[in-house]
């Protein structure tokens, strides 16, 4: 099992580390080897609207900018069985290099033959300050995952009042996935 993690967060520490560092334990605990992509250390421009409003992106399932490191992202997406999907909440959404990498990515992965299609994707929102913004993170991070066909696992809010039970939800559900669970699957007591 190869998991990708996703980030969207610029900082080297805080809630998102935390997390981050959980799900990296539990997966490599449970067997699976783990691929973190932090979208700040790219350069990745904001996508363009090439042409018609389409571009390349549609007709030939690639980015016209894809060598600012979009291209070398894709393939590691591609080359995961799971996703995690993590971002702080700034402004009630995931950050702005998170949202410029979804924006573009789903462009070229719109429709059913993609590499993101069916993979169990685990969405982590992480709102400081206030806690507020995590819903509409959500709500956003839940809409990528519908236009890619991603299958959601679950949804985990941390903030600094539920961190401590909820660093160790990341690890039972990354340790889940990563031992094969699938959204659906019933849990026996």
């Amino acid at each position: 099992m190869n998991i990708c993690i996703i980030s969207g967060t610029p900082k080297k520490d805080g809630l998102c580390h935390s997390a981050i560092c959980a799900a990296v334990s539990s997966a490599k605990n449970a067997g699976a080897s783990v691929s973190e992509i932090r979208l700040c250390d790219y350069e990745l421009l904001r996508c363009q609207v090439c042409d018609d409003g389409w571009g390349i992106c549609r007709t030939k399932k690639a980015c016209k900018f894809g060598d600012d490191g979009f291209d070398e992202i894709r393939g590691m997406v591609k080359a995961s069985d799971a996703i995690i999907l993590i971002s702080p909440v700034y402004w009630g959404e995931t950050t702005e290099i998170f949202k410029a990498f979804i924006d573009r990515f789903r462009r070229c992965e719109f429709g059913t033959d993609n590499s993101i299609c069916n993979k169990q994707t685990l969405l982590i929102a992480v709102p400081g300050g206030s806690g507020n913004g995590m819903l509409s993170c959500f709500e956003q991070m839940d809409r990528f995952c519908r236009h890619t066909g991603a299958v959601i696992f679950d949804y985990i809010g941390i903030n600094r009042w539920n961190s401590d039970y909820k660093i160790e939800s990341v690890s039972a559900s990354v340790r889940a996935i990563a031992l094969g669970r699938k959204n659906g699957d019933t849990v026996s007591f």
